[in-house]
């Protein structure tokens, strides 16, 4: 069986609602998101885990209960006695999302304490896939624990797969976020960033110049999404770019790069085409920000 592993962390996810002064509530987060849009496009054969740690309380257990009924296992989910699932809520305007954050306690924050769990949870892994945001959220010593894990599950032949999911507020300071960020890049099978924020926190001109900087980092292959505009790759699978990807007028841009990620990495799963699988990720992000909230179940009908 293949199995993909997303590490990260789980939030409570509060949406504000058509009517004035009500939110909804749902269980969402980066790696999280990208993990329920895997579970959706991929078939019986393909198991779809989450690596994350939340508390006892009630919201946690909605959190755990969401996971399980949504088909993704949550073997490696561990509990914490004495932290609780973080939370976040969205604001929107024309389309563009800010967010407020409730997680400096996040009992996810603790996700590497343990060494063993860690490899335990990487054995035989065919893909595992992290952000930048995942590795905000640790402590230093919990940071290289997990780094660490990653290295020895590639020497295995597990994927390591990122996205930069650059997040400055989460840091200490741009610097450590930068080369942190690199690090791991170094480390990795697949890269996915985001153009905007490469340009925004590294000074890049151009898409190119992104591919071209994590390239000689050692990265394997970076595919640099754009937010619409053409999409470029290089690396070991070859290199290309696509100009002729239809825009979309976001309702919100929650998810849009968490959900090209899992559609481009279904597509290459099933066929490693990039071009194929670019227009995949594309095609389910397009659907995605038709439609507020992180995960949208009518952009994708469950496989």
């Amino acid at each position: 069986m293949t199995r993909i592993l997303c590490i990260g962390e789980a939030m409570v996810e509060m949406s504000q609602a058509p009517q004035p002064d009500l939110w909804r509530m749902g269980i969402a987060g980066d790696t999280l998101n990208t993990a329920w849009y895997l579970r959706r496009l991929m078939g019986t054969d393909v198991q779809v885990g989450y690596l994350t740690r939340i508390g006892m309380g009630d919201f946690s257990g909605r959190a755990l209960d969401f996971m399980a009924a949504e088909g993704i296992d949550t073997t490696h989910v561990t509990r914490d006695p004495t932290r609780e699932i973080g939370l976040y809520a969205i604001s929107l305007a024309n389309g563009e999302r800010s967010f407020s954050y409730w997680r400096d306690s996040s009992a996810a924050r603790r996700l590497a304490d343990d060494p063993a769990a860690l490899a335990d949870a990487l054995a035989g892994c065919t893909l595992a896939y992290l952000s930048g945001i995942t590795l905000a959220i640790l402590p230093l010593d919990g940071r290289l624990r997990l780094m660490q894990a990653l290295a020895q599950a590639r020497a295995r032949g597990t994927l390591v797969v990122f996205d930069p999911n650059l997040r400055p507020r989460l840091w200490a300071d741009a610097d450590m976020m930068r080369a942190t960020i690199q690090q791991a890049a170094a480390q990795s099978d697949l890269l996915l960033p985001s153009f905007d924020d490469e340009a925004t926190h590294f000074g890049d001109a151009d898409p190119a110049a992104t591919l071209a900087r994590y390239l000689a980092l050692g990265a394997g292959h970076v595919v640099v999404k754009n937010g619409g505009g053409p999409i470029c790759w290089d690396g070991a699978h070859g290199a290309g770019a696509i100009d002729d990807l239809r825009p979309e007028t976001p309702v919100d841009t929650t998810a849009a790069g968490d959900s090209f990620n899992a559609g481009y990495l279904a597509a290459w799963l099933a066929r490693p085409d990039c071009d194929a699988a670019v227009r995949a990720g594309h095609a389910l992000s397009r659907q995605v920000i038709r439609h507020p909230g992180a995960l949208v179940r009518a952009a994708v009908p469950p496989a």
